[in-house]
């Protein structure tokens, strides 16, 4: 006997749905504990292109395990979440990074000002409707410096958020191309991984 398809959502997941997810369970994805979500960070930190980033940007930092991985690899880095319970875990993990910043903010709407080098969304693109990711879009690929990279990880399971993690990728992946294009993608039995990078900028030709 097989199991049913869980029903999607129709929108995108509203910031109560994880307020109370976190209520209910602080860590309510296991990642201080997990051995599968400890090795997808050496892998995600393994194909970044670069060394060190000078400003970098975490969408969905929840509780911030990842996010003092990547510190170690950044100038700075601003992580956002929808959950405050979160963003005070996340803070006090990573008390010894003065590099890291912290905002309550949901995206697409609340985007923050500047420009990136390093774009990272974990496990949080399948959240989104393809309406917001539209906008998602538009958001990357006006705020990654040339050469900038956007690193996309997400779960291939089954779930009843709006978009599979194959269907939310490839349209984002979609929605920024010319502009960005894929330099890394692999994917394990469990999740899938992409870079997508900004072209670098462009060598000024000699006069003729």
């Amino acid at each position: 006997m097989t199991g049913s398809i869980p029903t999607r959502a129709t929108r995108t997941l509203p910031a109560d749905y994880f307020t109370d997810l976190y209520a209910a369970n602080p860590d309510p994805w296991d990642f201080t504990t997990s051995p599968y979500e400890h090795a997808k960070y050496a892998a995600t930190l393994a194909a970044l292109g670069r060394p060190t980033y000078a400003e970098a940007l975490e969408i969905g930092c929840s509780i911030g395990v990842m996010t003092r991985r990547l510190a170690d690899r950044c100038g700075r880095l601003l992580a956002l979440d929808v959950a405050e319970s979160a963003l005070d875990t996340a803070r006090a993990r990573c008390a010894d990074s003065p590099q890291v910043d912290f905002l309550r903010a949901a995206v697409p709407d609340e985007w923050p000002p500047g420009r990136f080098d390093l774009v990272l969304l974990s496990e949080v693109l399948y959240f989104f409707t393809p309406e917001d990711l539209s906008r998602i879009a538009q958001h990357l690929t006006a705020s990654l410096k040339p050469g900038g990279e956007v690193v996309l990880v997400h779960w291939l399971g089954e779930t009843d958020f709006p978009l599979s993690a194959d269907a939310a990728v490839e349209t984002l992946i979609g929605l920024t191309a010319p502009g960005l294009t894929p330099r890394h993608q692999s994917r394990t039995e469990r999740y899938r991984l992409d870079v997508l990078q900004a072209p670098p900028v462009s060598a000024p030709q000699a006069p003729a």
